[in-house]
């Protein structure tokens, strides 16, 4: 008897060993609530727009917005493809003033894809929502092929899950080091760096990087599952 639970223990830890698509999936999902935590976190939307669920293990605010959950919904829709299909290479998410146009905050989510290398092609795609408020886009990434990253340790869906909340725990501790942006005078960009020969519709066009100019960046926490990997990087307009 006292020999078979280490065996239950073993059992339970390939139980929950995630495959390709569910991790895949895992990842899509971490950003479709990552996109909400940010647009709540940096006030693009007044709080009353947003409602509580628990994800995680902790109370995640979602918009309630018809306009925002549409356009949110639409990004993720193609966003899934492109990830079961190992196409993603990054997702960036960036917050533009209104009146100006200059680019204030980018938050950018780079995704490793254990023994996969990065393509060398590249091409831009980019297009706009029928949402006035934000802009959807889809970018490769022009960077040279790399060479193939290891394979991460193996984890429980648990263990990835906790890693996953205390990145989001952080984004939502970062409000105390970024610039307070002015409330209802910003919009938002999602772009999406894909493999060159990702299909991509007819909705999606050009777009630039949108980089922050003489930006300050911040490495935040990552995650990965035994076949992803995300790291996160914050860039940010200094307060004038």
């Amino acid at each position: 008897m006292a020999s078979s639970a280490p065996e239950k223990e073993k059992d339970k830890s390939k139980v929950h060993k995630l495959s390709l698509k569910g991790s895949a999936k895992l990842v899509a999902e971490f950003f479709q609530y990552s996109i909400h935590t940010i647009l709540f976190q940096r006030g693009v939307y007044p709080a009353e727009d947003f409602t509580a669920v628990k994800k995680y293990g902790l109370n995640m605010l979602v918009s309630s917005d018809d306009q925002v959950r549409a356009y949110i919904k639409k990004i993720m829709s193609q966003l899934d493809k492109w990830m079961i299909g190992g196409k993603v290479q990054k997702l960036v998410i960036v917050i533009t003033d209104k009146d100006t146009g200059e680019h204030v905050e980018r938050w950018q989510f780079d995704v490793q894809i254990f023994g996969k290398s990065k393509s060398s092609k590249s091409k831009s795609k980019s297009s706009t929502s029928s949402s006035t408020a934000a802009t959807n886009n889809q970018e490769n990434n022009s960077a040279a092929a790399e060479q193939q990253p290891p394979r991460s340790e193996e984890k429980t869906e648990a263990e990835i899950q906790a890693e996953i909340a205390a990145l989001f725990r952080q984004i939502t501790a970062s409000v105390t080091f970024l610039p307070q942006l002015r409330g209802g005078d910003c919009t938002f960009n999602v772009l999406v760096y894909a493999d060159a020969s990702s299909e991509v519709p007819v909705e999606w066009g050009d777009s630039d990087a949108k980089e922050i100019v003489n930006g300050e960046r911040v490495q935040l926490r990552g995650f990965s599952t035994q076949s992803h990997r995300v790291d996160t990087l914050v860039s940010y307009r200094l307060a004038d």
